[in-house]
């Protein structure tokens, strides 16, 4: 079988929820796909508001640099607002898919209908906005919040798989959708045990973008550089983004 060797790219810089991303990813991968779960070392250590967003970007693209040096064939951005996206695959050689862009994809084939359990009540508008760009929007019939910040997701005392289940199946009455899609990578350790709770399919976007990264490279595909997303022309940068020169 064919190696792959996916990066699998935590944008916020908190290594547990890293290593538990990771576990999740490869829990799906082929036996001969090698994933490796990094972060950034420098940016916001959750991602939570388009502050957190922006200045999680260049910490992000500087794990692209670097899985292009050691020779990564493609990229999971795993985090539900997909920062940095098109500027990740305007650097990669391979194909970078985000994890909320996989997740809805996926929603829209096993049923004709989804909603998206995210976590703060004031990300909901990203998760919209997501929805309205990938072409989703009319199958999207909403986007509820648990309120648990990301950082309290995995945490030991945390009773949060507990209340991502009971809104997951309060949507699902609510919403009469067809799956549900979570709205956080930290929530992909529970993803199986929610989907057994409600009886609807539950879609964890790290998997889904995992398999799918994994397929595009089996199968030779890889983002176009005619237009868009051709690597960006030279220039200088300057201050603490000097080292982002290409």
């Amino acid at each position: 079988m064919t190696r792959v060797d996916i990066r699998v790219i935590n944008p916020n810089t908190a290594r547990a929820m890293t290593e538990n991303i990771g576990r999740c990813a490869r829990a799906v991968a082929a036996p001969s796909t090698v994933v490796t779960a990094v972060n950034p070392a420098m940016g916001p250590e959750s991602i939570e508001s388009h502050y957190d967003e922006a200045l999680a970007v260049p910490g992000l693209l500087a794990e692209i640099a670097a899985g292009e040096a050691a020779g990564a064939d493609g990229y999971v951005i795993a985090c539900f607002g997909d920062p940095g996206l098109d500027a990740a695959r305007e650097l990669a050689s391979g194909p970078v898919v985000g994890i909320a862009e996989a997740a809805m994809h996926a929603a829209t084939l096993v049923g004709r209908s989804f909603s998206v359990v995210t976590t703060l009540a004031r990300t909901t508008g990203r998760a919209w906005d997501l929805a309205t760009r990938y072409g989703f929007a009319g199958a999207c019939r909403g986007v509820h919040a648990c309120d648990i910040p990301v950082l309290e997701l995995d945490a030991p005392s945390s009773d949060a798989r507990k209340v991502v289940t009971a809104l997951c199946a309060e949507t699902v009455e609510r919403d009469g959708c067809d799956s549900i899609v979570l709205g956080c990578a930290g929530m992909a350790s529970f993803c199986a045990d929610v989907s057994r709770a409600v009886g609807v399919p539950v879609i964890d976007g790290v998997a889904v973008a995992t398999k799918l990264v994994e397929s595009l490279v089996c199968l030779g595909l890889r983002t176009s550089t005619r237009g868009e997303f051709a690597p960006p022309g030279p220039k200088r940068y300057t201050g603490l983004l000097r080292d982002f020169t290409v």
